[in-house]
């Protein structure tokens, strides 16, 4: 150690010694990081801040959503129209006065009620409409709901990757101020030159921009989420949770047989075909006879006796060339148009799974690589560089170079960790809920 001292010249030792304290906080800054921080490498927000975890954030919006409400009332709306169209049309009273001229007149007062009674089977076949559609819009609930959470969950890991962005790019703001101090001592003593602080500076004011974009970026998630909440979009979030991510264990073939089971898209369209098929039913029924059975009662003054009268009344279909028979081409053309729309559904919800879980796969890979491998590989760089460019070894674009590197090896771990979850919330949308196929062991 002294053979190495004794080669440098003694105007170059204070910008090594400089380097070298730089040096000793960046390893003892990473040995800190790594001892606080979870295997994912993330350093540890500010503790004033306060935490905002996954979970409570979808138990609020399940309750506040202004959207799964809406959703929630419609089905419910649906509900209560199946007994209305299963029920008899309302009876009629009917009140009148006679007089008929005759030898011996007859006058007095009428009374009685009426009924419209559809053909049977007509009633029964409008209910089951009713519960289809009932049915159709309860899914259409679950996959508002599924989609939402979805959204939020997306949100959410976006303003995890912000605010771990903003702890890399301020941890390396903190480096490059270091690194200028180095190149203006060596600049002094006449060991760098001038281009070097220049550089530098500028790459000091590219974090500043870097780190008000962002700002912008933290604000406008902070808005989004609010929104999805029900919340006002200046109302303060906090700081995401530490995030894992457990290994997707469910093959692709088990992904695709739970969507076509679960997929409350997937569903709601089936509902809506046994809905048309039933509208088909019910449209050929309609070139049967309604009933219409009226009961009066009549009084005679004249004689002080009372009769009554019994009618029963048909409708005929008589124009069932431009009506009932357009009616049941119309419900046929909606059969054919749900199946059709069930067939796009599928493979837009099989797309859907195929593309979302070549993403958990690709982003498994690439987290175990950045996090092994490149990651360590370009922190050793990084010291190496700073180690070098202390004796003249190395010059700054090498320095520099490094860091960049290594802030963007960090950023990328980051970014596949976040691309992982909101995959996976992707599939749990088109999947019909929580994958219950997540390996415990954490990332």
């Amino acid at each position: 150690m002294k053979r190495f001292f004794s080669r440098i010249p003694s105007r170059a030792l204070p910008v090594l010694a400089l380097c070298l304290v730089d040096l000793a906080s960046v390893s003892a800054s990473g040995a800190q990081e790594r001892t606080a921080a979870p295997m994912d490498g993330a350093a540890h927000p500010a503790q004033h801040e306060p935490r905002i975890s996954v979970q409570s954030l979808v138990q609020e919006l399940e309750l506040a959503n202004p959207e799964i409400k809406v959703a929630r009332q419609r089905w419910e709306a649906a509900q209560a129209v199946v007994p209305q169209v299963q029920t008899l049309p309302d009876p009629k009273l009917q009140f009148g006065y006679q007089r008929m001229p005759m030898v011996e007149p007859l006058q007095g007062a009428m009374y009685g009620v009426g009924q419209e009674i559809p053909f049977p089977g007509k009633l029964r076949l409008k209910g089951e409409v009713a519960q289809r559609e009932a049915e159709r819009l309860e899914q259409e609930f679950l996959a508002t709901k599924l989609r939402l959470v979805a959204n939020l969950k997306e949100a959410y890991f976006t303003l995890h990757f912000v605010h771990k962005s903003s702890e890399i790019v301020e941890k390396n703001k903190a480096l490059l101020i270091q690194f200028e101090k180095t190149a203006k001592a060596r600049y002094s003593v006449g060991q760098a030159a001038q281009q070097d602080v220049f550089r530098a500076q500028v790459e000091i004011s590219r974090v500043l921009d870097r780190l008000a974009v962002l700002e912008q970026q933290k604000e406008s998630l902070h808005a989004a989420i609010n929104r999805l909440l029900n919340r006002p979009p200046a109302d303060p979030l906090g700081t995401p949770e530490e995030m894992r991510v457990p290994l997707l264990t469910l093959s692709l073939p088990e992904l695709t047989r739970r969507a076509e089971a679960f997929s409350p898209i997937l569903l709601a369209s089936a509902k809506g075909i046994e809905r048309s098929e039933q509208a088909v039913s019910l449209a050929q029924r309609q070139f049967y006879p309604d009933f219409d059975l009226n009961a009066l009662g009549t009084r005679n003054d004249r004689i002080n006796d009372n009769g009554y009268q019994v009618m029963i009344g048909i409708k005929i279909p008589l124009f069932y060339e431009t009506k009932q028979r357009q009616g049941v081409k119309e419900a046929l053309a909606g059969l054919s148009g749900a199946r059709e729309d069930l067939t796009a559904t599928r493979q837009d919800i099989l797309f859907q799974v195929k593309d979302a879980f070549v993403q958990t796969q690709r982003a498994e890979r690439l987290i175990t690589i950045l996090r092994d491998a490149i990651i360590p590989q370009s922190s050793l760089a990084l010291q190496s560089a700073q180690a070098g460019y202390a004796v003249g070894k190395v010059d700054f674009l090498t320095l520099l170079n490094s860091l960049l590197t290594l802030q963007e090896s960090q950023l990328e771990l980051h970014g596949e960790m976040v691309a992982h979850e909101k995959a996976v919330a992707r599939l749990e949308a088109v999947t019909g809920g929580p994958l219950a196929g997540k390996d415990e062991e954490r990332r």
